[in-house]
C-alpha cells in the first residue's frame, strides 16, 4: 500500500490549534502522525487521499493560524526505509522495551517487544500506543480472552500475549497490517495470537474478558456497540486513538448506551487513553 506523507509547518499561538488540526486530519483518514520540529507529518493511505476533502477539511484553520503542508508520495517499498531512519528503540514504565530486528537486545526489561513495522501503525512511540501499553501494564492479563481492534502491528496483542492473556484475538482491516500482525508475533514467539483482515463485521461471536482498541474517535463511535456486545460482564474496554477534549465526553456518552461505564483515563499532549467496565 502507498502512502501520501503530508509535512506540516505551523505557526500557532496555543497548544491545542495544532492538536485540533491533527484531530481534523485523523477523521479525513490519516493513521498515524510524527511531530517535527516546525509542525508534523500525516500520513495517509494514497487510495483515501482526496485533495478537494483535505482542502475543505483545513479550510476553518486558515483563519485561526498559519500553517502550510507539503505533499510526498511514499511507495510501501520505501517505508522500511523511513521507519528504520527515525524509529529508535523505546523504554514503557521501564518495564517494556520496544525495538526492532536491527536494534540490540536488552534482557534487563521484564518484556521486550520486537516490532517491523513496515506501514502498520503501532510502534509504542506515538502517545496512544504508549499509553495503551501503561494501562496493561497496571491491569491484570493473565488467563484473559482478549479481543485487539485496528491491531496495526501486532504491538498489544503480543503485550497481552507476554502478560499471559489467552487466546487473543487481533483484528485490523488493512492486509498490510494483518501480514504485520502474524509477521510480528512470529518474531516474538507469540503462537497464541488469532490475526483476521476485516472490520467490526468479523468479530467472532465470542466473549472477551479484555477489549484494546486504539483508533480513532470515529471509528470507535462506530464499533463500540459491537464491543459491548462480546464483552463479558465486568469486562474491561481499554480506548485510545483520540483527544481529551472534546472527544473522551463524547466517547463516554455513547458507550454509556451500552452499559460500559467510564472508570479513568490517561493523558498525554491531549491524546487519551480511557479505561471502561461493562
Amino acid at each position: 500500500m502507498n502512502y501520501y506523507e503530508l509535512l506540516f509547518t505551523t505557526i500557532v499561538t496555543e497548544d491545542y490549534q495544532q492538536d485540533l488540526l491533527i484531530n481534523t486530519l485523523g477523521e479525513i483518514g490519516c493513521d498515524s502522525f510524527e511531530e517535527t520540529d516546525l509542525g508534523f507529518k500525516a500520513y495517509i493511505p494514497a487510495g483515501e487521499f482526496d485533495q478537494h476533502r483535505l482542502d475543505e477539511a483545513l479550510l476553518p484553520y486558515r483563519d485561526m493560524f498559519t500553517f502550510s503542508y507539503e505533499i510526498t508520495l511514499i511507495p510501501q517499498k520505501n517505508w522500511n526505509e523511513v521507519w528504520e531512519s527515525n524509529f529508535e528503540p523505546i523504554n514503557i514504565s521501564d518495564k517494556i522495551y520496544v525495538r526492532a530486528t536491527f536494534h540490540q537486545p536488552r534482557p534487563e526489561f521484564a518484556y521486550e517487544i520486537v516490532i517491523d513495522p513496515k506501514m502498520a501503525f503501532g510502534t509504542g512511540h506515538h502517545q496512544t500506543t504508549s499509553m495503551m501499553l501503561e494501562l496493561m501494564l497496571e491491569n491484570e492479563f493473565d488467563s484473559k480472552a482478549v479481543l485487539d481492534m485496528g491491531c496495526g502491528t501486532g504491538i498489544l496483542a503480543i503485550m497481552a500475549a507476554k502478560l499471559g492473556a489467552d487466546p487473543i484475538t487481533a483484528i485490523d482491516y488493512d492486509p498490510v497490517c494483518y501480514d504485520s500482525t502474524i509477521e510480528n508475533t512470529q518474531l516474538n514467539n507469540i503462537d497464541n495470537v488469532l490475526a483476521l483482515c476485516g472490520s467490526k463485521e468479523i468479530i467472532p461471536n465470542e466473549k472477551y474478558d479484555i477489549i484494546l482498541a486504539n483508533i480513532n474517535r470515529n471509528i470507535l463511535l462506530d464499533q463500540i456497540e459491537r464491543y459491548s456486545q462480546v464483552l463479558k460482564a465486568d469486562g474491561e474496554l481499554y480506548l485510545s486513538g483520540f483527544y481529551e477534549e472534546p472527544d473522551l465526553d463524547i466517547i463516554i456518552d455513547e458507550a454509556r448506551k451500552y452499559g460500559l461505564k467510564y472508570i479513568m483515563h490517561k493523558k498525554n499532549n491531549n491524546w487519551t487513553a480511557a479505561k471502561l467496565v461493562k
